[in-house]
């Protein structure tokens, strides 16, 4: 696989004018500004191969955003080393611009008093595409993203879910290598969600679309992502897939048990805590790397009467939550 995005150490800094109190500060600060220097991006290297699709995740002040409007062109880094398809973003953005799709999810690139096809339209001769190409586009998209009832609509009319899907259509309607998508299922319902991820995980297969995904909904991550990058401060912290992540950070595990007969005593056993109850069912936490589940059960067996049993893994959610509130010390 060809590698299409190249990040080495990358770094990014902003400089922050510096508040001043005083009966005299306005003047002051006028005529000898200080800054503060902060580091938004710190020596942060990837790289991601032609049809990739992942999954670029970190709590809110991570550096999720400027790290994609560097990768997309907006930002200059301060410091490292970016190529994406040979271009470098900030120095080529006409050449470049032609070659990735972006969608943001709290903003949109269409014409909000516009009929929807006339947006579409503009952005055609914006992309200075051939009538044919865009024909031909134009039906594609309207095919996966079921576009036909609201094209003549203008965009200040469409429903949140029906926006998302005309920005994808005008994110791809030049027919881009690259899909930079920062929270596209943000405010839908579950139905259009599952439309956009579907639509997502299509291009992707089908068109051989290299797609990368920043989110805070991590069933977005869970569906779609073959790959995913965490940072955190502005640095890496995990690249790899998913289901290595849970195994590697997802040490805790759940046995819930239903006992037999009416108020039977809740089950103290070695190597798990009780963290709740219900009647007669019980959650008793375990930690995998102490005890085995084939083990717990055998002890809860040799002291209580069970009707039944089950194990839960811990939600992809919950073990990357933990890992934004306690930071490195929980990696």
């Amino acid at each position: 696989m060809s590698i299409i995005i190249d990040a080495q150490n990358l770094c990014k800094e902003f400089r922050v004018a510096r508040q001043r109190s005083g009966r005299f500060s306005g003047l002051r600060s006028l005529l000898a500004r200080e800054y503060n220097t902060k580091v938004a991006i710190r020596d942060l290297s990837l790289q991601i191969a032609a049809g990739e699709l992942v999954g670029y995740i970190g709590p809110n002040g991570a550096g999720k955003s400027t790290t994609i409007k560097m990768l997309t062109g907006i930002l200059v880094p301060t410091a490292g080393h970016l190529q994406v398809r040979g271009l470098v973003p900030y120095r080529q953005r006409v050449q470049y611009a032609r070659q990735i799709g972006v969608v943001f999810g709290q903003r949109t690139q269409l014409w909000w008093d516009l009929p929807t096809i006339e947006s579409l339209e503009l952005l055609r001769y914006m992309y200075g595409m051939g009538e044919a190409a865009y024909r031909r586009n134009l039906a594609r998209l309207t095919e996966l993203l079921e576009l036909g009832p609201f094209l003549p609509t203008p965009v200040r009319q469409l429903s949140l879910g029906q926006r998302m899907r005309a920005d994808l259509a005008a994110a791809l309607l030049h027919d881009p290598a690259i899909l930079y998508l920062d929270e596209p299922t943000v405010g839908l319902d579950v139905v259009a969600k599952q439309r956009i991820r579907e639509f997502i995980r299509e291009i992707n297969r089908e068109r051989g679309v290299t797609v990368i995904l920043t989110t805070h909904d991590m069933q977005d991550v869970e569906k779609l992502c073959n790959r995913t990058i965490l940072i955190d401060g502005g640095s890496l912290v995990y690249d790899g897939p998913l289901a290595a992540l849970r195994e590697r950070y997802g040490t805790h595990r759940t046995l819930v048990i239903d006992l037999e007969g009416e108020g039977a005593p809740p089950p103290e056993v070695q190597g798990a805590v009780r963290i709740r109850s219900e009647g007669n069912r019980h959650w008793l936490r375990f930690d995998r790397r102490d005890v085995t589940a084939s083990e717990l059960i055998a002890r809860v067996n040799a002291q209580c009467s069970v009707r039944d049993l089950t194990v839960e893994e811990p939600e992809t959610e919950a073990i990357i939550r933990r890992i934004y509130q306690e930071g490195r010390a929980a990696l």
